[in-house]
This record gives C-alpha cells, sequence and structure tokens, in this order.
C-alpha cells in the first residue's frame, strides 16, 4: 500500500509537522507511576529512607546530613557570588574615576591647544574640531596619544584583542531556601521528627522495609494517609487522630508534652500513582530542534502539572 507523500516530503526547506513529530518536537508528557513518585518516608534530596529525619515548616522531610549539606552549599554559592558583585561594583567604580580622568585630560589637552598651539583651533556649533585637523605645535604630543590608543584598541578580527563582554551580576539574596518548596529556610527552623516503628506482631511477615504506625489509633502508616507532625516533640500522626485529638487537647498523645495548634505541621503525602490522591503525576520537558543539525535538545520546561 502507498504511503501518503505528505508525511515523507523531505525535499522542503523547514520541517513539516510530521517531521517534527517523529523527532520529538515540543512538549514531552509522561504518566508518572508509583514507581516514580516519593513514598512518605523518604528524603526529598536523597530519595532514600530518613536517617535523623529533619522537617521544615511545610512539610518536607529531609535527612540530616543531606539537608545540612545543602545549606552549607548554598552559604558558600551565596559567599562566592557576594564577592563577585563586590568585585563588580570596585571595578565599575575604578572604570568610573578612569573615565573622569581621561576627561579632565582631554580637557587640559584641548586648553593647551588652544591657548599655545601655533594657529588656534576653531570648533563649530557641534563640538567637532576644524575640517583641517591642524593640531598646532603640539601635533607631535597628539599624534603620540593616538598611537598608544590604536595599541591598546580591541581589534574584532584579531582572536588575542576581541573583547570580552561584561557579564552584569545582580546581587544576590542572602537567605537559604528549602531545595523541595523554593522557600525561605533557616537552620534554625528545622525540627526532627520521629516515627513510631511498627511491634514485630504487628507487622507483616512479607515486609522487609521498616513500617511505622500512628501512636494514637495504631494503624500502619502509607502513602495513601495525610501524617501530621507536632514541631515541638516531633511525633507523627494521622490526620484523623489529629483533627480528633491532638487540635481539641493540645497535648502530645504520646509523651503528653503541651502545644499550640500552630505547631501542627502536616507533613507533605506520599505517592500512590493514583489520579484520585496524587496531583502531580504528569511530567513534562520541552524538546526543540537544534540549529543546523537537525538534532532534538532537549530543554526541561518549568514544571507544570
Amino acid at each position: 500500500m502507498p504511503q501518503r507523500h505528505s508525511k515523507n516530503n523531505n525535499d522542503l526547506a523547514f520541517f513539516t509537522y510530521e517531521e517534527k513529530r517523529k523527532l520529538g518536537y515540543g512538549t514531552q508528557r509522561e504518566r508518572l507511576g508509583k514507581d516514580s513518585i516519593k513514598p512518605f518516608d523518604a528524603c526529598c534530596l536523597c530519595l532514600k529512607p530518613l536517617i535523623d529525619p529533619l522537617c521544615c515548616p511545610k512539610g518536607h522531610t529531609f535527612c540530616k546530613e543531606c539537608i545540612l549539606e545543602c545549606l552549607l552549599a548554598q552559604k558558600k554559592d551565596i559567599k562566592r557570588k557576594l564577592a563577585a558583585h563586590e568585585a563588580q561594583k570596585k571595578q565599575e567604580k575604578e572604570e568610573e574615576e578612569e573615565k573622569l580622568m581621561l576627561q579632565k585630560a582631554k580637557e587640559l589637552d584641548a586648553f593647551d591647544q588652544q591657548n599655545h598651539g601655533a594657529v588656534p583651533q576653531y570648533h563649530d556649533r557641534s563640538g567637532s574640531q576644524d575640517k583641517n585637523g591642524f593640531h598646532g605645535a603640539n601635533s607631535v604630543k597628539v599624534t603620540s596619544f593616538e598611537e598608544e590608543a590604536l595599541r591598546n584598541m580591541k581589534a574584532f578580527w584579531l582572536p588575542s584583542a576581541t573583547p570580552e563582554a561584561m557579564v552584569k551580576v545582580d546581587a544576590p539574596s542572602t537567605d537559604t531556601v528549602c531545595p523541595e518548596g523554593q522557600e525561605k529556610l533557616k537552620l534554625k527552623s528545622l525540627f526532627p521528627i520521629s516515627f513510631t516503628e511498627e511491634n514485630a506482631d504487628q507487622k507483616s511477615k512479607k515486609s522487609v522495609e521498616k513500617s511505622y504506625m500512628c501512636p494514637s489509633c495504631k494503624s500502619t502508616l502509607t502513602n495513601t494517609m495525610t501524617l501530621v507532625a507536632i514541631s515541638t516533640c516531633g511525633h507523627v500522626f494521622c490526620k484523623k487522630c489529629s483533627d480528633k485529638f491532638l487540635v481539641k487537647d493540645k497535648v502530645c498523645l504520646e509523651c503528653n508534652k503541651p502545644f499550640k495548634e500552630r505547631n501542627l505541621v502536616p507533613l507533605e503525602k506520599g505517592g500512590t500513582g493514583f489520579a484520585a490522591h496524587d496531583e502531580r503525576l504528569e511530567a513534562r520537558d520541552f524538546k526543540y530542534l537544534g540549529s543546523g543539525s537537525g538534532l532534538g535538545l532537549v530543554k526541561p520546561a518549568p514544571k507544570t502539572y
């Protein structure tokens, strides 16, 4: 059976829609399954089971070592950017002072040529010199300045003398941010959390990994449940027990330590892979065609779900 000519017409000077579609041009979408979504007891940075877990005020959980390394790296990066910004400000100030000195020297030379030259120079209203270009008795001095300028001139046709474009460095923010939620995060705002492990009798024989339970209702914590942590003591409960007991009594059911309502922090949900539970189940990447090569270059697009 003959194929359609419109889908195989490759003698055009541009890419047709069918060719772009075969190359994967445009926004690529993929449905994420359960294996692609982080469980509730995994670190947001290393994606491994939590070790000495810390939680931010927005409910994102991290390993202690991971979040400390992340915040330390951010501080080092901020320090480097501040140093580059200060160096740029210093360089701009020096260039401004140099321009003022050159302007003053130029005015002095013009005054000297006007008063001590053999023939005075005449300027029109636009500020240009006389058409003959006669510099008077100090023409030798002016010629030396011109030769110096020619020697220092940046020539675009010489690789060694090609001028470099200055990259302006903006003043960086001095605040560290949460690597997951991108909100401001300080080290003192992190608080430790502790999950209650299930007993050997309650734990199923087939499960090898650690399993946790709610200290109040003794139900096994899963990715389908909404969890709430108390920032003062770090104990984690399910949402039902939190609404039924913690919000009313303002006392931890595990250690009997009092707290305020603002100390209840809902943790980030774990993934199940079902659209009824998870909202972020679609990954998008924008793929565009490379210039002159015909190959597709992948550029990650902003995450939209």
